[in-house]
């Protein structure tokens, strides 16, 4: 696989529109149900659009999990860039009837959406697993691991832990990891995994 460059907001008018269109109704479900901290379009449009949508460049071709999706981010974000299955696993009813409604609004027929626990999700095998402010690699790779095709990956945005989290869960896994600059966040770096076993295997 080759190394893209993350990043950059590369659309036409139209899917512009229809991100935009996304954001305001996140914006407005936000006010009854929190799916984002409060702020801003425009800060929200550079915090959470265009941080997801740079992710878009680093994915594989075949059917994607988003876990623990809540407001659609990064999967619903994914979804308007890419024609493929997308699998949305969110255990938050309310959380889960934002994303089917934003995915009926959007006519986004590829995605599904699956209001369980990520444990229970009866998944096909999947070729790249995203998650966004979920959890510690630790806790993310065992439940990537379940779902993944044999040559799936995993791209998982992280913070200013991302080093502690990959010491915290390498004695436990043999995986490929390439690093990608956040184009959003100084301070963040995006992880692809692939080649995923746990060490016991």
């Amino acid at each position: 696989m080759k190394q893209p460059e993350a990043g950059t907001l590369d659309v036409s008018r139209e899917t512009e529109a229809r991100l935009r269109e996304f954001l305001k109704l996140l914006v407005a479900w936000n006010a009854r149900i929190n799916l984002v901290a409060g702020a801003p379009e425009e800060h929200l449009w550079q915090r959470h659009i265009l941080d997801c949508w740079q992710l878009l460049p680093l994915l594989p071709d075949g059917p994607l999990a988003d876990l623990g999706s809540g407001g659609g981010l990064p999967g619903l974000v994914i979804a308007m860039g890419r024609e493929q299955e997308t699998h949305l696993v969110e255990s938050d009813r309310r959380k889960s009837a934002f994303l089917i409604e934003a995915s009926r609004a959007l006519n986004l027929r590829h995605v599904s959406v699956h209001p369980v626990r990520i444990e229970d999700a009866k998944l096909p095998p999947i070729s790249v697993v995203t998650a966004r402010a979920l959890a510690p690699l630790k806790v993310l790779l065992p439940q990537a691991a379940r779902i993944l095709a044999a040559d799936g990956v995993c791209v998982f945005p992280k913070g200013r832990t991302a080093d502690v989290e990959l010491t915290e869960a390498a004695p436990n896994w043999f995986m490929q990891v390439e690093r990608f600059q956040s184009r959003t966040d100084t301070q963040a770096t995006i992880l692809r995994f692939s080649e995923i076993r746990p060490t016991g295997a």
